[in-house]
Parts: structure tokens; C-alpha cells; sequence
């Protein structure tokens, strides 16, 4: 029987040290994850690049739901624990779930300091720590321009920088005389801080915050050398403490956070700590590394296999605003017992600093250039004496570096981290290339993750792998579709129509994918290329779709499901009202809520209820879950409104119905309004029509999502037969051409709009593209109604411990 853990916290540390025990002991336990926030996995330390644009949120999640799902894990989002019954072994969280462990991991992260000053509870006043504080940021900048960042280290800096982006007015406030004074040196600094300038940011140094001020919502700082600045927006950036409530209120013994051992034991047994909450002899690491370290000496104390315990860290900080690159590692500062080498280049914006004592490098700051990062934090763990060869370290002899990169590697230990933002250690590269055969470092990013965050850890993956096959040994390869494949969308779609390959399997078998089983990236791509290119020959492979199309429904937080039964055009009647309503009171629906595609979503639907509920509403899947048509939103037209000169309504219910369950790249979403007035915002769809005098605007390529992208007009056509012409022939052109889980809005920004007209301008070679679309068309079938009429289909909604019984009996 399996033993029981219990992880406290959803986060990236909790997170590693299951994954890392999964690959060590994958049948040992039976793994419940509780999580505060409604999402799963993600990469905080990426929250600056969503905020920059450079990142949508589900760029950043690193365990997306169906992973949760793969390795039979119980997820609990959206519920914080909030007590352990130490004697029982049973933990408790607010929305009232108790679950049993034998073991218990406290992850519980750390919680922004917000500093006590009078207005800190004004609307406008936040912090910046995760997807919530982003969002709140994102909003705000809507309305408002000018923001004020109080704190200039690592975290105030990029806050501030996606603000800028968000085109807000954004100053800087900071009690020191510059910037980043944690990690970087004066002279560091001060070329940050001009640099920073050039793009837009203000300072306000020395300043120290007595009062914030404004009436509900904050209009400004005042401080206390009487000072004072304009402010919409108040962004605290200025540290973290150790999340300890709950370890605290159950008795665990803590000091800033909570204590533990080289084990990561806490004072009571059976229970440990890791990450932001944890204090190992007397140091609480608010850097990733450090975090992952302590994750793999725990996943191996879990495991049962011997490990050396958890020696402490020496950190590291990389920062990249806007294309300025600064790194930083150990002691930086000048003190009388060290020295120090320095290159300074003004007109390059170049700055190297390497901190020496006895002998040994302790610490360096790098500004501008940041290659030598890697191999000099590798000098500084390893301890490296370089005596009699100081200089060497940065300038090198006769120009080059005194150790090559490999030769550095090669004094490193397995246990060294060489992939901060996923904790990939050195010992776990080197088992990749020797085991697994990797020879690329995209290879060594699809076995490993190392290098598949922010990427800045690239050169030093390539030294691993220079390290251990030689440089000859090392594959230089383009960036494929995935880690499995060199080849990237458009030769594997080329090979599957001239190959006549109708399966994932013949095609990673033909082209001979690195990974035989391919991954969570290219199966179902391969899924919907083949679907595409073949739709009478391939059949849908249903183990390679997401969560959420396997299922019909959109997955919650809570394990439940969405339901959202398709109105065409936004249309509904009284009758299909009241059936939904009288379904809502059958199955105890908790919450009802109109979506913006004007549908209604019944939520909160446990999966076993799902077969039972389409057949009782007996309406067609509204494909809110899935990649392909959801909704054509519509105004009332000229049916109603004294503005409209069309039937937009019309127009929208037979776009609907046209092109309802079609597999496309991405979702798609489409709307028709009834006159230039544009009430149904047609021109932020990807296929919007706008009714004008005489006739319809077709835009094409918009997106009202978090990368908001208004479309581009790809014609003007009389009739409603010719909307429907140019409709299906921009879809399959569209499905045949854009990559896996591309917009719209990428695809045109990726392939031109020129190419697009110049596809569709002849009749005949849209006659051919409606052809091809309506043969896939023409086989599609509504997934609710087939679970309903096939037993097989419907078995897999039924629970586990039910399907046992049934195969006793």
C-alpha cells in the first residue's frame, strides 16, 4: 500500500522536489498538492516577462493540469491549509478538505513585505509577487498613467520596466544612494541607472517614504524630507518574509522562517520544509536555486536514497530589463582584505569586476557582457585558487580565457544547479547524455527542462555537453517543433502528406524522433496536422489531445468541470432557457454565469455528471474547451436596432453553423456586426464582418486577449454567399498553414498580410480551399452526442473505485 504525502504549497519549489521524486521513486506514494492560488504550476521568476509583454501566462506555467492528471495527483487549488493535526496526521484547509500523510511538506513560499505607512491600504496600493498583483498592474494601466515603484532592487526594477511597457509613467523610489545596492557595485549601479534612464524610467534616490496620499484610491507619496510625487499606482517592491502562519499556529519551531535541518526536517517528524518558508542554519533563500537544491536532497531523503544533506547555497542574481544584461554572484563588495580585477569599456557599456581573497574568486559583478556568468560562478562554488593568475581570469592570456568552459564544468559537482529557473543539476545533464543520448542542447531541453525557462543558462548547457562528448561529439541543430524532432511545422507537415503518414506513430517512427513517445508539445500538434492533411484517413487520437478536449468540458481549479452548450449567434429561446435552468436545479449546478461569447456556462459539473447532463440538456457542445470554433458573437442588426443595415444575426448563426466543431490551429473566435458602429467587436476576432452600406467589411487577424491586436481588412464582398466563400476559405488556409496553437493575430504577424490576400484572391483557388473544408466539415460529429450513445466513451467519465466494482460484479 502506498504511503501518503501531503505537499503544502503549489509552488516551484514543492513543485521540484515532487517531480525529482516521481523519477526516484514513481509507485512509492499516493500525492496530494494543496495550492492558494487558482492556478497550477507556474514560473514566478517569468512574472516580469508577462508583465512586459514579452510572455502570456500560459507561457510561464511549467505543470499544466493534464500533468497533475498523468501522474494521478490530487490537486487542490484555490484552498490554503490552515491547520495540521499532528497527532491524527491530517491537514485542513479553508474550504474545509482534510486529507491524511504519513509525510508532510511545508513549501508555503514566502509573502511580500509591505511596508506599514499610513495610506498602505488605499485602493491602487499592491504588491508584486504573482499572476494577481500582474493582472491588477496590467488593469490599471488601462486607466491610469502614472505609477510609482517603491523599492530599486532586483524585483522593484522589473516591475517598473513592465509597467513602461504598459506605457505608464513610472519612477523608481529608493532609501538607498543606488540602485540594486544587494547585488551590484557602485559603478554597476550607476551605468544601470543611466541606462535605465535612457529608456524612460525616473529615480527618486535617498528617498525615504513617510505617507501615502489620496482619499480611497492613492494620488501620490509624500516623504519625510517633505517631498513629494504624483502617483495612480503604488507597486511595493521592497522584500519578502517567510511565509510561517501555518507552521507557526501548529506548534513547528521557527525563527524568521521555518528552522530546519541538513534533511530539511522540521522540529516534528514526518514534516519538512523547503523553499522561500524554510530557514537552513540561519539563512532564508529568496533566489530559485537554492530552492531546487534543497528540493533534490529532499525528493532523495523520500525516496530512500542516500544523499549527503542540504549544505547551504552561494546564489547568483541575472537581471535582463529591456536588453540590459547585469549578473552578480557572492561577496561583491570592496573590503580591505580582497582585491579586484576590473574592465570598464564607457563606450561599449561594459563593466567586469572579480573579487578576490586569498586567492580565491568570492565573488564578481558583470554589466553589459554577461558571458563569463556561468563560468565564473562556477570559479567562485568550486573555490578555485587563482594565485600568480588573477588577471587571466577576465582578460585571459593572449586574449582568451584562462579555462575554457568544459575544463570549469569539469570541476563542478553533480549536485551543482546549472539550470536555475528549473533546478536541473549538472549530475542530472551529464545522466541525459549518457543515458538518454542527448546530444543537442535542445535535446537536453526536452529530457530536462535545463535551458527552457529564460534560456540564460544555453552556454553553460553547451559546456556540459562539450564536457562529456568533446566538441566534435556536440549536434549544432536548428530549433525543431519540440525537443523530440529537428524538423520544424512545415517540414513535418510536408512529410506526412509525401510520405502518406497518418499516425503520431509513423511519423515519429519515419522521421525518427529522438523520443519514440514524443511529448506533451508535439503529440498534439501531430494530432491536429494529421487530422488536417488526412480527415477521412487519420483517426482522431484521443490520448493526445489536452485535458479539456478529452473531456469536453474546461477543467476548474476545484477538479470540477464547465459546461457550455452552444447559441448560435448568441441566440437562444425561451424553451432552451428553461431547459437549462430546470438541468441547473437537477444536478445542483453551483453557479450560472453569461460568458462574453454570450453563452451561459454551468459551472462547477464533477466529471462523472457530465454524460448525464449533455444528454439531458440535449444541445450541441459549445466547444468552449477546445481548439477550434467557439462562438460567433453578434449584434441584432438591422432585425432590431435603427442603426443596423444587415442581418447580423442571420449572418452570425449560419457562420456558426457552418463552421461549428472545426479542428483549427487555435481557438477562434468570430463576430458579425450589423453596421460600422461595431457592437459586436468584430474587429478583435479572428474573423470579424462588419455590415456596411450595400454590403460586408471581412477583417481577419484580431485579438482581444492579452495581447490585444486589432484586425486588418482583407476585403469587401455584396452578399451573404460571399461571406460564407471567403469565410471557409480563410479558415482551411488558416488550418493549413498556421502552426500548432497559433493565433490568428501570430500567424498573421508571422506570415504578412499580403500572403494571405494574395492565397484567397482567385476564385478557384478559394473554390479549392472550400472544397477541402467542407469534406473535413462534412465529417465532423458532435462529441456530447457520441460519449452519450457509446458505452466504451462513456466509461471513461465513471470513477476509478466505480469501474472496479463494476469489473468485480
Amino acid at each position: 500500500m502506498k504511503k501518503k504525502i501531503v505537499l503544502v504549497g503549489n509552488g516551484m519549489a514543492g513543485v521540484s522536489c515532487i517531480e525529482q521524486l516521481l523519477k526516484l521513486a514513481p509507485n512509492r506514494y499516493e500525492i496530494t498538492i494543496f495550492g492558494s492560488e487558482p492556478h497550477p504550476n507556474y514560473n514566478r521568476i517569468l512574472l516580469s516577462s508577462v508583465l512586459a509583454g514579452d510572455a502570456g501566462m500560459n507561457d510561464i506555467v511549467m505543470n499544466d493540469w493534464s500533468w497533475y492528471e498523468e501522474h494521478n495527483i490530487t490537486l487542490h487549488t484555490g484552498h490554503t491549509v490552515t491547520h495540521i493535526d499532528k497527532e491524527r496526521k491530517t491537514v485542513r484547509t479553508d474550504m474545509g478538505i482534510t486529507a491524511e500523510y504519513d509525510e508532510l511538506i511545508l513549501a508555503t513560499g514566502s509573502l511580500p513585505f509591505m511596508l506599514p505607512l499610513p495610506g498602505a491600504d488605499k485602493e491602487g496600493v499592491i504588491a508584486f509577487r504573482d499572476i494577481k498583483d500582474c493582472k491588477a498592474m496590467m488593469e490599471a494601466a488601462k486607466t491610469y498613467k502614472k505609477a510609482v515603484v517603491i523599492g530599486g532592487g532586483l524585483l522593484g526594477l522589473e516591475a517598473a520596466r513592465g509597467l513602461l511597457n504598459l506605457h505608464m509613467d513610472v519612477s523608481v523610489v529608493h532609501i538607498n544612494e543606488y540602485l540594486m545596492n544587494l547585488q551590484l557595485d557602485r559603478t554597476a549601479s550607476h551605468m544601470l541607472q543611466l541606462e535605465l534612464e535612457k529608456q524612460g524610467m525616473k529615480f527618486l534616490l535617498k528617498k525615504n517614504t513617510e505617507t501615502i496620499l489620496g482619499k480611497k484610491r492613492v494620488s501620490g507619496l509624500r516623504f519625510t524630507d517633505g517631498s513629494e510625487v504624483e502617483a495612480d499606482l503604488v507597486v511595493m517592491a521592497v522584500g519578502i518574509r517567510p511565509n510561517v502562519a501555518l507552521a507557526k499556529s501548529s506548534g513547528i519551531a521557527i525563527n524568521r522562517g521555518i528552522v530546519v535541518n541538513d534533511y530539511l526536517e522540521t522540529s516534528v517528524p514526518g514534516i519538512y520544509s523547503i523553499g522561500e518558508c524554510a530557514e537552513h542554519r540561519g539563512v532564508a533563500y529568496g533566489l530559485v536555486a537554492p530552492l531546487y537544491e534543497q528540493g533534490a536532497v529532499l525528493a532523495k531523503r523520500l525516496a530512500g536514497v542516500e544523499t549527503a544533506g542540504y549544505q547551504g547555497s552561494v546564489v547568483s542574481t541575472k537581471l535582463k530589463v529591456s536588453g540590459v544584461d547585469v549578473f552578480s554572484a557572492g561577496e561583491y563588495a570592496d573590503k580591505p582584505e580582497t582585491r579586484a580585477v576590473r574592465v570598464q569599456d564607457d563606450f561599449e557599456g561594459i563593466y567586469k569586476k572579480v573579487v578576490i581573497r586569498d586567492g580565491k574568486i568570492i565573488g564578481a559583478v558583470l554589466f553589459g557582457d554577461i558571458s563569463d556568468g556561468s563560468r565564473l560562478f562556477a570559479m567562485i562554488r568550486n573555490g578555485e585558487d587563482v594565485t600568480g593568475k588573477e588577471k587571466t581570469v577576465l582578460l585571459g592570456e593572449s586574449g582568451t580565457p584562462a579555462k575554457s568552459g568544459a575544463e570549469l564544468i569539469a570541476a563542478m559537482s553533480d549536485d551543482e544547479v546549472v539550470c536555475g529557473c528549473n533546478g536541473v543539476s549538472k549530475g542530472a545533464i551529464v545522466q541525459a547524455i549518457q543515458e538518454k543520448g542527448c546530444s543537442s542542447v535542445g535535446e537536453i531541453k526536452a529530457c530536462t527542462k535545463a535551458s527552457a525557462s529564460c534560456g540564460g543558462c544555453k552556454p553553460l548547457v553547451a559546456d556540459v555537453l562539450t564536457y562529456v562528448l568533446g566538441a566534435e561529439g556536440v549536434k549544432t541543430v536548428k530549433e525543431g517543433m519540440c525537443g523530440c524532432t529537428p524538423l520544424g511545422r512545415d517540414e513535418v507537415v510536408e512529410s506526412i502528406r509525401s510520405m502518406r503518414l497518418t499516425t503520431s506513430k509513423e511519423v515519429m517512427n519515419v522521421l525518427e524522433w529522438s523520443n519514440p513517445e514524443g511529448c506533451s508539445k508535439c503529440r498534439p500538434a501531430l494530432n491536429y496536422y494529421l487530422g488536417m492533411v488526412w480527415p477521412e484517413e487519420h483517426a482522431d487520437e484521443r490520448e493526445s489531445r489536452f485535458v479539456n478536449e478529452r473531456n469536453h468540458a474546461n477543467i476548474q481549479k476545484d477538479g470540477t468541470y464547465s459546461v457550455v452548450p452552444r447559441m448560435y449567434g448568441g441566440v437562444t429561446t425561451p424553451k432552451d432557457l428553461k431547459r437549462i435552468a430546470e438541468i441547473a436545479e437537477k444536478y445542483e449546478v453551483p453557479l450560472v454565469k453569461m460568458t462574453g461569447g454570450q453563452r451561459i456556462d454551468l459551472l462547477g459539473i464533477k466529471k462523472e455528471d457530465l454524460p448525464g447532463m449533455w444528454a439531458d440538456l440535449d444541445m450541441p457542445s459549445g466547444y468552449a474547451y477546445g481548439k477550434s470554433l467557439r462562438t460567433v458573437k453578434t449584434c441584432v442588426g438591422s432585425t432590431f436596432c435603427r442603426f443596423g443595415t444587415q442581418d447580423a444575426m442571420g449572418m452570425g448563426i449560419q457562420l456558426e453553423k457552418k463552421f461549428e466543431r472545426l479542428n483549427t490551429p487555435a481557438k477562434v473566435k468570430m463576430a458579425v456586426s450589423g453596421c460600422p458602429r461595431n457592437c459586436a467587436e468584430a474587429t478583435i476576432k479572428d474573423f470579424g464582418v462588419v455590415a456596411i452600406d450595400g454590403g460586408w467589411e471581412l477583417h481577419i487577424g484580431g485579438n482581444g486577449g492579452t495581447k490585444l491586436r486589432g484586425t486588418d481588412l482583407l476585403c469587401k464582398v455584396k452578399t451573404e454567399e460571399e461571406v460564407l466563400e471567403w469565410s471557409g476559405a480563410f479558415l482551411q488556409y488558416y488550418r493549413e498553414t498556421g502552426k500548432y496553437n497559433e493565433r490568428t493575430a501570430e500567424w498573421i504577424e508571422r506570415i504578412g498580410l499580403e500572403q494571405v490576400k494574395a492565397a484567397l484572391a482567385a476564385k478557384e483557388d478559394r473554390d479549392a480551399l472550400n472544397g477541402r473544408i467542407d469534406k473535413t466539415l462534412d465529417l465532423m460529429k458532435d462529441p456530447w452526442k457520441e460519449i452519450i450513445e457509446q458505452q466504451e466513451l462513456r466509461q471513461t467519465f465513471v470513477p476509478m473505485e466505480e469501474q472496479s466494482a463494476e469489473s468485480i460484479i
